[in-house]
């Protein structure tokens, strides 16, 4: 049952990413600026966690430990601006699909090399010709949304 519900949340978090597209290009159209349009989207989010935070009582003295941490874990907050940034730019040109199929494509591919070599502390799960054909199909589906 647990994997059941994780699943969900997986497949929710990705039609929230296709809704966010689309949310997150208006906010940049409105104020014509993808950049602009990112901050406001993170300032947004951030509010968001704060007040979760606040309202389920998550212990603020934990964030010590995030300041304890090498610089480069805080790249993460970078690479979701990029993120942001990107499909700010993108969605409007390329469409929502194909903007987040080719995420999804690019996803895939680093995941693989991540989860391959346990890279970030990930544990190994060494690539085999399944995996790889699952990335291939999806690279297919994206090229089959582009001839569209």
């Amino acid at each position: 049952m647990q994997q059941t519900l994780l699943f969900l949340m997986a497949v929710a978090a990705g039609a929230m990413l296709a809704v966010q597209a689309g949310l997150n290009s208006g906010l940049g159209r409105a104020v014509k600026s993808p950049v602009y349009g990112a901050f406001l989207s993170f300032v947004a989010g951030g509010v968001a966690l704060l007040a979760y935070c606040l309202v389920t009582g998550v212990p603020m003295g934990n964030i010590r430990k995030g300041f304890e941490l090498p610089w480069y874990y805080w790249m993460g907050g970078v690479l979701g601006a990029f993120y942001v940034f990107a499909i700010i730019v993108l969605a409007p040109r390329l469409g929502v699909a194909l903007t987040i199929g080719l995420t999804v494509a690019g996803q895939m591919v680093f995941s693989l090399l991540i989860d391959h070599y346990g890279l970030m502390g990930i544990s190994e799960h060494p690539t085999n010709w399944l995996r790889v054909l699952g990335i291939l199909l999806i690279i297919c589906g994206v090229v089959i949304l582009r001839t569209n």
